[in-house]
């Protein structure tokens, strides 16, 4: 069902090589918004696959004009495209999800109805998730941390899939930090909130995107971007070794002064040293988390390209712009 003017619903989703879910996604997507009051757009957001994901997106686009494409000039990372993607979604509220079907499309409508009653965000919580052992124990492991050191709440397992209000999408898409973590940022602006659980399947086909190496990444941009708590630990940690390093090389001068002989050896010396500098080695790491995301948002470049925008209304035209 097309619609003219603003549809009630848009929903973004980042694709990168995902051809092996494309088809069952749309079909899933299509028969859970069936009944959408006012309509819907659904807004993929190309992140430089180099499988067939563009290809068949573009044929789906020419047969359905409720769909459209946003191609960025190469591959740059989950988070950038779901903020291309926001920057192209006009409804009225904004559903976002990740395109491997592990956000079952089924949700959708249940996220409606409590935007409907008046909340401005809707978190979709995941009750329970299918994972490998060692990626769900890294989970629960991650969320741990981020509970304990967020220095304001940040909801635990709801990931990105959940729904927001225009005006809270637009709220996001002035926010420009690089390193960037949906769901903190979507707690960062507040406004009422509501939550639906949600199991949390496998993947529909093909193999997960995110390796571990850019798990941890993100998960390190959830800590650095919302506490300062690991600076403070790393003050603590110098204060309390230091202090008792103090009182040692105190007792170690009056035992000189009194002519008490000091047990020779490099043991304590070489222990203290080691010690000391892999304390100072950690909280230089530390800094230099910070540091490097000072370093990349003063750089200002653009969090995005976009090569191009494609619509079944405009299939012939590019655009060109970033964010």
């Amino acid at each position: 069902m097309a619609t003219s003017g603003q549809p009630t619903l848009s929903v973004v989703i980042p694709i990168y090589n995902e051809e092996q879910c494309i088809d069952m996604l749309y079909e899933r997507l299509t028969a859970a918004l069936a009944d959408v009051e006012g309509g819907y757009e659904i807004v993929f957001a190309n992140d430089g696959s180099h499988d067939r994901s563009e290809e068949m997106l573009r044929e789906l686009i020419s047969r359905d004009e409720r769909l459209s494409l946003v191609n960025l000039s190469r591959n740059f990372g989950h988070q950038p495209a779901i903020s291309a993607g926001l920057a192209q979604a006009a409804g009225r509220c904004v559903v976002i999800m990740d395109g491997d079907l592990q956000d079952p499309p089924e949700v959708i409508p249940e996220l409606l109805a409590k935007w409907r009653e008046g909340n401005m965000v809707v978190l979709a919580h995941r009750r329970s998730r299918r994972e490998g052992v060692v990626r769900a124990w890294l989970y629960r492991m991650f969320y741990a941390l981020l509970g304990s050191v967020s220095d304001y709440p940040i909801p635990l397992d709801a990931g990105v899939f959940g729904l927001i209000d225009r005006r809270v999408a637009d709220q996001l898409r002035n926010l420009t930090e690089h390193n960037r973590f949906l769901p903190g940022l979507r707690a960062w602006v507040g406004f009422s909130q509501a939550v639906v659980p949600y199991d949390r399947d496998e993947r529909a086909a093909g193999r997960p995107k995110q390796s571990l190496i850019r798990l941890t990444r993100y998960a390190l941009d959830a800590v650095f971007s919302f506490s300062y708590k690991p600076l403070r630990l790393s003050l603590a940690v110098g204060l309390a070794i230091s202090i008792p390093c103090l009182a040692y090389a105190t007792i170690l001068v009056v035992k000189r002064i009194l002519g008490v002989d000091v047990v020779k050896g490099f043991t304590t010396p070489t222990v203290a040293i080691l010690f000391l500098g892999g304390v100072q080695l950690i909280s230089i790491g530390i800094l230099g988390e910070y540091i490097g995301r000072v370093y990349d948002e003063v750089k200002a470049r653009p969090l995005y390209i976009i090569s191009e925008v494609f619509r079944k209304s405009n299939a012939t035209d590019a655009a060109e712009g970033d964010g």
